[in-house]
């Protein structure tokens, strides 16, 4: 298995439930505290607790775990069972609105902690949050007028005051997983049925890249995205969707659709560093196929680890090297594409939590292909591309291995002033990208249009022909 940075571990022990940490100030009091930063860091601690790098830590983990789920209870309306809220989470200690993705995400968190510590009041919790205020989300708006009909979808929040955010977000795929732990746990059929209603609402706009669902009467009835031209998507409510669908119904037609159709959106002439196989785009347009913002969205390479380990281990394997060359980076919430730095001096919780479980779970990959590679290939120091406009500049090196051969005649189109000579073939396990810079013994090469090898709908390899930089 992987190991889990120091520095991630002690963030995680020392900041959460709080969204953010300012470096030089201290905890975001703004923001402050809330179920999302509690959950994912249990969901990380868990883990840690049963695995041999943190043998020492057992203790401090499982008080951690305590005090965690501790808060994540006291945010759990109960006060009046006639209210719409009633067994949701305050999205934050501030907040007057319970969203349904905050249930979701604390449903695993408690059923881990009481997994782990017996606690039946977690247990309890868990329940309520599912049976009924997920249920409520996913019923209510329709008996009370709020929907004209039943979807199967849940509406995004409610207050205590019984007023409704109607929309139903693709986000909220993610609760397949504590719906189907619950539902492990006790048999009980509303659980399958709310499951059931989910996938049949959600995935017909899941599978075309939309975010969200406007239901009448106050919607349009129809699906949306965002930006001007609603052709933008959020990555990480993607991620947090693949997620969980993949737990529950593996490498489907639908993730594998909607899982490529994003991962394959590369460079854009405004943005030639983004790389998707580090981690996916704050913003995407998916229509244009481009990214639609200047950062990575950190968190989504810890997200997608599970996708990835089973059906892209080229993209995990990349991902892992380059955040583990610039682990500071990247725990802030948005480093940019050209250089890591950040887009705001916050570093968060959730991220760290996600990156620290992907870590924690990574190990090397072995295929046919990455073991001739180990053993008859060369290191050659890689420098993805970072601006390729007037002139071109190129990010931080790194080292990778290759398989490298003289291009043959036929492989080539010979541009002027450059001879057979100046061409070679690399074949690599690594996210390599045309117009990236490689150097080998001394000499730097430009990457050319780049193929991807195949079988079983996997990643096995990639091959370009590279032309040796000349001036």
């Amino acid at each position: 298995m992987g190991m889990v940075p120091t520095s991630y571990y002690q963030f995680i022990i020392d900041y959460a439930p709080y969204f953010y940490y300012i470096p030089g100030t201290g905890v975001d009091t703004e923001w402050g505290r809330g179920p999302a930063p509690a959950a994912h860091a249990i969901d990380f601690l868990y883990e840690a607790y049963y695995d041999s790098q943190f043998e020492s830590k057992k203790t401090e983990i499982y008080n951690k775990i305590v005090s965690l789920a501790d808060f994540l209870v006291s945010q759990q309306y109960v006060a009046d069972p006639a209210k719409l809220a009633y067994g949701g989470f305050k999205s934050t200690e501030t907040s007057t609105y319970y969203y349904s993705i905050d249930a979701i995400r604390a449903i695993p968190a408690l059923l881990k902690a009481y997994d782990l510590t017996g606690t039946a009041g977690y247990l309890d919790a868990a329940k309520l949050a599912g049976g009924t205020f997920l249920y409520n989300m996913q019923h209510k708006p329709s008996e009370l007028g709020q929907h004209d009909k039943y979807y199967g979808g849940f509406a995004q929040a409610a207050t205590t005051a019984d007023a409704w955010l109607p929309n139903m977000h693709i986000i909220d795929l993610y609760g397949l997983i504590g719906l189907k732990m619950l539902y492990d746990r006790t048999e009980e059929p509303e659980y399958k049925a709310m499951i059931d209603d989910a996938l049949a609402f959600y995935r017909e706009g899941f599978k075309d890249l939309y975010l969200y669902y406007k239901p009448p009467p106050s919607g349009d009835g129809k699906w949306h995205r965002i930006g001007l031209s609603e052709n933008e998507i959020y990555d990480d409510d993607f991620s947090y969707a693949l997620n969980a669908l993949f737990c529950y119904e593996g490498w489907s037609e639908t993730v594998e659709k909607v899982y490529n159709l994003i991962n394959t959106i590369g460079p854009s002439v405004d943005y030639p560093a983004y790389n998707p196989a580090v981690c996916w785009a704050g913003y995407i347009d998916v229509a244009g196929r481009k990214p639609a913002c200047e950062y990575y969205d950190a968190v989504t390479s810890g997200i997608l680890w599970r996708v990835r380990a089973d059906y892209d281990a080229l993209s995990l394997e990349f991902s892992v090297k380059v955040i583990g060359l610039h682990q500071d980076e990247f725990m802030y919430w948005g480093p940019k594409f050209n250089d890591y730095s950040p887009m705001e001096n916050k570093k968060a919780t959730v991220t760290v939590s996600w990156l620290s479980l992907l870590f924690l779970k990574y190990n090397a990959v072995l295929t046919p292909f990455t073991r001739i590679l180990r053993k008859q290939g060369e290191r050659v120091t890689l420098y993805p591309v970072r601006e390729a406009r007037e002139s071109v500049s190129y990010g931080e090196e790194l080292i990778i291995e290759a398989i490298v051969s003289q291009a043959r005649p036929d492989e080539i189109i010979i541009e002027p002033g450059y001879i057979v000579n100046d061409y070679i073939t690399i074949h690599v396990f690594s996210a390599i990208r045309h117009h990236d810079k490689i150097e080998r013994q001394g000499i730097a090469y430009e990457v050319g249009p780049v193929e991807d090898f195949r079988f079983q709908g996997k990643t096995m390899y990639r091959r370009a022909v590279c032309r040796r930089l000349i001036g």
